[in-house]
This record gives structure tokens, sequence and C-alpha cells, in this order.
């Protein structure tokens, strides 16, 4: 289907999202003609023109999407696989987001470290203000690990922001839900790692500063005037149970010291609230009932998008989690704030597993579809964007098509594709994707874990030689550069993608703490 600009000037936007969705899942063939490269510009813009008119207005609920260390050639990659799944050669895809009208790069950069980690930048994004990392939403002045120089250096976050003037919030994530991206909107921490009282040896005076799972379910003790979050989904079960309870799926104990059960505290702080852990208790819940939803899906993070099919209890996508947020959001008046983590892209990206990464960023993208397709956006403001980077590597000068996850064949000197990987000057083949550091294949050979990351001493002599490896294979950990224990973020920029009221703000290269700022301009929320 081929929309011409004419039919586009005349497209309401809430009907824009179906022609995205359309394009998405079109397969172009090798020998695009001329005309239908230029066409397919032209079309764009005409696209964008339209979708610019909805940057006006002010945005009565705004969505945050962070993919956690999605980074530019995540995403790039991403959309090739996409692509290729669906059929086509892959280059010429787009996801859901990439067809937004407003772009700009973030510097991600924390105040103490030039190669940021997630607590840092998420307390950016959540309160206008760049701090150190490892700390969760206080200012640089509170020192990490030390609870008694948190006091006084707390900084207000956009969710409790949105609470105190009435609107329905959530959080949502593939992550433990303590982890520091989602703990950044709700919790203050001068440690990361502090996420239930069973953590207290990480950090200094213990007594005198709440961890991170307790401050969620007591999140009206946050200096604000609120009931707290209508919706918190995730991971992370294990915080939220005392160590003399057994999980409900895998029967290890909890974590929890002071004995309290914060699930139960969960459902008897609030009316019409629920508690779930499994697929079928998520699906049973009715949004139109239900006021606050916990759900808690593992004892630790969430299952990988590719591994959830085979989860004991089941547990709910990350489409399917943002679908009942917002259902559930959607009921309050005055509007909502909602923000999505994709988790486990990052986590697979440490143990030099593309496959997995690259999966759920895809379903980050259907995610933000599921959101595109729930919400008016002429009053809704929809921004997607990534804490960090990795560093992760797309090279080789493959032809066009080639498998992602494949070796690098490349074209011959008439610019066909020839028929066999290339070799690198040791007389190997090599993969289009790789990374900069970590374990990699050398180290994993055998391992059908994204989260095969150990210990064990490091010992790189030369390349593996991966001839005979199925380099598309789910538990593939890709080739590094250098040896490390574990991969590393990167340093380099990512992109911030927005639509909606005020998204015309994001442009140009920002301050990763401007997005809060743009949040709270476009929705006027100290005007409500």
């Amino acid at each position: 289907m081929t929309a011409s600009p004419s039919t586009l000037k005349k497209t309401p936007v809430r009907f824009l999202t179906q022609l995205i969705a359309v394009s998405l899942c079109s397969c172009v063939g090798a020998q695009e003609s001329e005309e239908t490269w230029y066409a397919s510009g032209q079309a764009a813009v005409a696209r964008n023109l339209e979708l610019r008119a909805a940057s006006s207005g002010t945005a009565r609920n705004v969505i945050l999407f962070v993919g956690d260390g999605m980074g530019v050639s995540t995403v790039t990659a991403a959309r090739i696989m996409e692509g290729q799944l669906l059929g086509g050669t892959g280059e010429e895809h787009m996801l859901s987001f990439e067809q937004f009208p407003n772009l700009a790069l973030s510097k991600t950069y924390n105040t103490n470290q030039q190669i940021a980690d997630s607590a840092g930048t998420m307390t950016a994004m959540a309160t206008g203000v760049k701090t150190k990392a490892g700390v969760i939403s206080v200012n640089q002045q509170a020192i990490r690990g030390d609870c008694r120089s948190q006091s006084g250096n707390h900084l207000l976050t956009f969710l409790e922001r949105a609470e105190n003037r009435g609107l329905a919030t959530g959080v949502v994530t593939t992550a433990r839900i303590t982890h520091a991206t989602p703990a950044a909107n709700y919790a203050h921490s001068m440690e990361r790692n502090y996420e239930d009282d069973g953590d207290s040896s990480q950090v200094r005076n213990a007594g005198e500063c709440p961890d991170i799972a307790r401050q969620l379910v007591e999140f009206s003790g946050n200096n604000t005037a609120s009931d707290g979050l209508e919706v918190a989904m995730g991971g992370g079960r294990r915080s939220f149970i005392p160590q003399s309870a057994t999980d409900p799926e895998y029967g290890s104990s909890g974590a929890r010291i002071d004995g309290r059960d914060l699930t139960a505290d969960w459902v008897g702080s609030h009316a019409n609230s629920a508690y779930v852990w499994n697929q079928e208790q998520f699906d049973a819940v009715d949004p139109e009932t239900t006021d606050h939803l916990l759900g808690l899906f593992e004892p630790s993070h969430m299952q990988y998008d590719h591994d959830r099919p085979v989860d004991e209890a089941g547990e709910p996508s990350l489409s399917q989690m943002t679908a009942k947020a917002i259902d559930i959001l959607s009921r309050n008046d005055k509007g909502f704030f909602l923000q999505v983590e994709s988790g486990r892209i990052d986590h697979a990206h440490h143990a030099t597993n593309p496959f997995r990464a690259l999966l759920d960023t895809i379903e980050l993208s259907r995610a933000v579809r599921t959101a595109m397709d729930k919400v008016d956006l002429s009053e809704t403001l929809i921004i997607v964007t990534a804490d960090h980077s990795h560093v992760f590597t797309i090279a080789g000068y493959a032809t066009r098509g080639n498998p992602i996850l494949g070796k690098s064949i490349g074209n011959d000197s008439r610019g066909e594709p020839r028929t066999e990987p290339g070799l690198a000057a040791d007389d190997l083949p090599y993969t289009t994707l790789g990374y900069a550091n970590g374990r990699g294949f050398h180290q994993l050979p055998d391992s059908n874990s994204a989260d095969a990351i150990n210990g064990q001493e490091i010992n790189f002599s030369r390349r593996a030689d991966l001839t005979d490896v199925d380099t598309t294979d789910p538990g593939f950990h890709s080739e590094v550069t250098v040896p490390m224990g574990s991969e590393t973020h990167g340093g380099e920029d990512v992109a911030i993608y927005a639509i909606g009221p005020g998204s015309d703000l994001i442009r140009g290269v920002m301050e990763q703490n401007v997005i809060f700022h743009v949040m709270m301009e476009a929705s006027q929320l100290e005007q409500r």
C-alpha cells in the first residue's frame, strides 16, 4: 500500500499509525527502481509534514520508552533483523518509532563518568538534573553507598510531579522493577543496588533510608500527596517477599529480612488493587475495575522475549504489559504518565549475545506500536530513547540482504554477491556483528544462555574459527576485540525519537536531562 501526498494531507493523525504499520510489512526486492526511491522520498516528506502538525497543543498524556543499552547500532541491526524476519532484505525496513517526525541525539555522560551507567542516566531523564553514576534520583552531593548523605539531596521526579497533580502513573519493565531505570521514577537512593533490605551490606547507615522495593509500596511517603503508582509491572519478586516465604514459581526464598510481604502491603494499601505473578493472573485483570496493579513475574529479571514461551508459569510480553497499563491509566480524566523500559537489551549485550538483544529491541518496537494504537496522538507525547549505548558494531562490507546475524559475505568486483564468507587477515571468517570488548564466542563457545557471564580466567590466544559455527543460533556469542569479563557500555550519543504535542522540542544534540524539561513543557504539568 502506498499513500500519495494528497492522501496523507487528508489523513487524520489517529490513522497514521495504520499507514506506518502497513509500511513496516512491505518487502522490497533487491532491484528497486530509480522511480521507487524518488517516490518513497517524496512520501516520507509528506508523511512528516502531516505528523509535524501533531506537535502543537498540550500533552495530556506522556509515555517515555527507554531501550536500556539501545544505541544506534542496535536500532539499525534490529531494523534489519525484523525486516528479514518479515521476508525482506532488511535494510529498507523501519522500526515503529523510526518513523516519528522528530529526532535528536542525547549526550549520556554522568557528572562523574565519561561512559555512563543506567542509574545516573535515568535520573537525568526523570528529574531534569544530571548526577553521578550509581545513584538514583538524588543529586551529586549524595555520597554513593551512604544513607546518611541522602537526606536533603532528593530530586523530585516527573512521575512524582504527575502524581501530585492528580495524574495516573505507571512503570513497566522487563528488568527487575527495582532496577535502576524503573526505580529512578519513584525512588530515591544513594545506591542503585539497595533494592531490598537484604542488600543492607551494600550501604552504610542502612537504617537511615528505605530500600527501593519499600519505596515503591510506600510511595505516598515520598513527600507527595498521592495514592501511589497505579501500575508497576516487571520482575524482581524476591525483593518484595520475606526470606521465610517461598517463591510461588521456583520454590526459592524471598530476599527481605524485615519479614514484610510487600505484595500484601500493596493490595492492603489500595482499594480495587491486584497483585499478579503469572500470565493467567495477568490476563484475568480487568482494567476497567482495577485501580492499582502490581505485577512481578520473576524473582529477578523477566525472561528475554525469545525465552518467554518456555517460562514455566508464563509471563506477559512488553507489548501486553504496555497495553494493560494504558488501559488502566487512561481511565484518569486528568491524563497519565507511563515509563516503559525494555531492560534486557542491555543484559544480552553485556553477554555479547546479539540475537536476544535484537529480538528484545524488536519487541520494544511492537510495544511502541501498541501504545500508538491505543492513544490519541494529538494529546499524547511519546518519546523513545536509550539511557546509553554498547560497544556493538556492524562492519565488514556485507552484501545487501546478508543475514544480519550471519558471517559477512561481500560482493565481487562486478558488485554481485559472493557465495562464501569473506576472510580476515588471519584467513578466518568473521560476522557482521561484533563487540569491541567482552567475553564473546572464544570464552563461551558452547553456551546457549545470554546470561553466561562468569569469573573464569580469560585466555585469548587467537580468534576462533567460525567456519562450521552457526552464528545465527540464539546461543551464539559474538566475537570481541578486547577480552573482558563482561562487555561494557558505549559512550557515544544515543537517539531520541518523539511524536505528539511538544515533540518538536526534540531536536539537535541535547543533554540527556533536557528530556525531562521537554516533558514538563509539553504537558504543562505545573500549570494544571
